[in-house]
């Protein structure tokens, strides 16, 4: 199985947030790269987590849900949640950081 083959059920949000996590019960400070409600994508120091390593962080003051890491490549690492993060409590939390997508503008041309 490689990074291509993996299927997603949920969509994924792409950010750029410093968190605070525990893996292997050690705290490491990691870049939220993006999250959805099954999984998020971390970038760390090389080495910070290996393939079935757990781990918890905080995003915006909230928990999310204990995760299992599910596959690495060199700095980044991939997550997937033992349990999903609500849709609604997801946009709440991308809006309280201020990672909101916005709509494209619509067409006025008439």
């Amino acid at each position: 199985m490689n990074l291509q083959t993996i299927r997603r059920a949920s969509e994924r949000r792409p950010l750029s947030l410093m968190v605070k996590s525990r893996v292997r019960s050690r705290v490491v400070f990691v870049d939220l790269i993006d999250i959805s409600e099954g999984g998020c994508k971390l970038r760390g120091k090389p080495g910070f987590a290996a393939i079935g390593d757990r781990v918890t962080m905080k995003v915006g003051g909230i928990n999310a849900p204990l995760g299992t890491v599910a596959w690495v490549d060199g700095p980044v690492a991939g997550v997937a949640f033992e349990g999903a993060i609500h849709p609604a409590v997801l946009d709440f939390l991308l809006e309280k950081i201020g990672f909101v997508q916005s709509a494209p503008p619509e067409d006025q041309s008439t």
